[in-house]
Parts: structure tokens; sequence; C-alpha cells
């Protein structure tokens, strides 16, 4: 299987499987001397580590990583940096009865359609069990990006149930277990998702990733654009179904005059008066908060019975057994800063390849 490699100098090689014994990455293109550890990248993992709360799948992972080289004394070498986490609760007795068979609204029958052979063992190389992988390099990335790029994240609907962006606070994000910026909307949500829970099924999400202190410059015209990028960067994440920038969907609502981030000097700066292009024009960062959204479609694991086909042509019916997350949106949150973290260091080093900045 190909394709396991994103980025151009800064990149990430993922591996693994859900129920294999390990995943891991290779990180490659990280510059030398950088203080990095394992303690530096566990507590990202720790976010996004399944059984925190029962809104996820109650899969016990502790996500202990290890870092097997490229760190020597505390301090990066330039060279590849490998990193693994061993899989400790697999239960793949849960995929017996499902395994000849499709699992509508998974890649089941696209990757039999492609490879004609699979592993059905929790989706195997399709899991979301990867994206923990993700999340690690995004950690390192961060390092290489220095503390004066800050990302963030945060969930901006549950189904058809968003925020109010009045109550928008970063502190209540981690004070709750949906990343949730609205306090009172996390309230809400407590209930809806119980309920859906309890039903067996699963409901999507809206997420919003924004990284501010990127430096103008950044990214590149045409092919290189750094939103189509980190637009590419966010679809690759299992679930996520669309992607926008700044405004995004709704600039199309607008008119000109709205839509325009007008500008002004300020003590000798440019200053933008709005963000409606979230942060790029032309595919170069402005220097303004780097917004992006992405939306996450509904577990398709669920309880429900579906139609659906078997790999022998026989039409059955299927429901999964097994530990799932009723909203797999709420883990997708770090893995969202993780890729754009990831997009963004490589820009860093492109850009600085190019002019010398």
């Amino acid at each position: 299987m190909s394709f396991n490699t994103f980025g151009q100098l800064f990149r990430v090689t993922t591996w693994g499987e859900s129920h294999g014994p390990a995943i891991g990455c290779v990180v490659d293109g990280c510059p030398p001397g950088i203080p990095l550890s394992e303690a530096d990248i566990q507590p990202y993992l720790d976010k996004r580590r399944p059984g925190q709360s029962r809104f996820t799948t109650q899969r016990q992972e502790a996500d202990h990583v290890r870092i097997l080289s490229g760190v020597y004394e505390g301090f990066t070498t330039g060279t590849p940096i490998s990193l693994l986490i061993e899989n400790t609760d697999q239960r793949s007795k849960d995929y017996a009865n499902i395994a000849a068979q499709y699992r509508p609204g998974h890649a089941d029958v696209a990757y039999d359609m492609k490879y004609g052979h699979r592993d059905p063992r929790g989706g195997g190389r399709s899991s979301a069990r990867e994206t923990a992988m993700r999340v690690a390099a995004g950690a390192i990335a961060r390092k290489g990006l220095g503390p004066e790029v800050v990302i963030r994240g945060a969930m901006t609907a549950l189904g058809a149930h968003a925020i109010n962006p009045a109550n928008w606070s970063w502190a209540a994000v981690d004070e709750n277990p949906f990343f949730c910026p609205d306090a009172q909307a996390a309230q809400e949500w407590e209930g809806i998702l119980d309920g859906i829970r309890k039903e067996g099924s699963s409901i999507g999400a809206v997420l919003e990733v924004v990284a501010e202190g990127a430096s103008p410059g950044w990214g590149a015209p045409i092919y290189g654009k750094l939103d189509a990028d980190i637009a590419s960067a966010l679809m690759s994440i299992n679930a996520v179904k669309g992607v926008e920038i700044g405004d995004g969907f709704a600039a199309a609502t607008l008119r000109g005059e709205e839509n325009a981030d007008e500008m002004r000097m300020k003590d000798g700066k440019i200053e933008f008066l709005s963000n409606h292009a979230g942060g790029i024009l032309g595919g170069i960062a402005t220097g303004q908060p780097i917004v992006a959204r992405f939306a996450i479609k509904p577990t398709s694991s669920i309880l429900t019975p579906k139609h659906s086909v078997s790999a022998a042509g026989e039409n059955v019916e299927v429901f999964t057994k097994g530990r799932h997350d009723p909203c797999v949106g709420i883990r997708a949150v770090p893995v969202g800063e993780a890729m754009l973290a990831c997009v963004l260091a490589d820009h860093k080093l492109r850009h600085r390849a190019q002019t010398g900045r």
C-alpha cells in the first residue's frame, strides 16, 4: 500500500493497523538541535486517547510513545525520528462475525475493490487508530515551529447543535469532554449525546482549528498554496467530509464589499480590519490567525442493523458490535491541530529554503 507519507520537507510516514501489535511513524526533515523528549509528545496523545469519558470508545489504550531514533541527549539530530506506540487493548473477536461483510459507511468495500484483500479487525489501516501517530508527529512539528506559533482546536457543532459564537472561550475548551468553547452548549451536548449513545447510534460534528503567530509569507502561489495543503491534510483525517478556510462556504453568501478584508496602517505595520480569508491570501499567509473548519460524519459503526452485502455477493444485514465513539469528532480535535501543525512546519521549511528567511 502506497501513499502513507505526507509533507515535502517536513515529512511524516505512518504505519500500523488498529489491531496489530503496534503503530508508529517516522518524521523526516526535522531540523537538528531542537529539544525533544517523550514528555513533549505525550500530553497531546493524552488529549486524543480513547476511554477518557462516556462519550468516547471505551477501548483502553495508554498510548505511551517511545522515541526510537533521531534524538540524542535530549536534542534532535536531523536524522529520521522514529516513534512507536504499542497496541494493548485489541478485541479482534468483535469483528469475527463481519469479517466477510462490508460495513455501510466504512472503507471495507473500497479497500476490497482496490486491493482484493483487507484486514477486517477494526478496519485495519483505515481505522482512526492511525491518527495517534499524526498527533505524535504534530507534537514534533510544534517544537519546530517554536512557541510563537500557537495552535488550538475546538468543536463548534455537535450534529445540528452549534455553539453561540458570542460565548467563545478558549479556557472552556479544556473544561468539558467535547473540547467545546461554549460552556453552555457543552452542558446541552451531554444530554444529546447520552441519548444517542444509549440508542447505539452516532452523530457528526464540526471542528475548528486556529493557528496564531504564523509568519507572513508562508505558502506559495498556484500549486503550493498553504490553504490547499491545509485542506488536503484535514481532508485526509478519517471521517472528514468537508473543509473550509476562513468564512469558507459562507463567503458565497456575501457581497464583495462585505467579504474583502480591508487594511489600514497602524504603528508602521499593515493591520487587517477583518479576517474573512482565514489568514491566507493567494495561498500565502498574511500574518493573521489561520482559521480552518472541517466536518466529521457520524461514526459508521452503530448497533442498528443496516442493509449491505458480503464478499461472496450475498445480501446481508450488518450491525457492529464492539467499542465505538458515538461522536468520533470529539477525539478528532487534537488530530486536526496536529495536521495543521505539520503543514505549517513543512511550509516554514519551504519558505526558508526559497527566501532564506
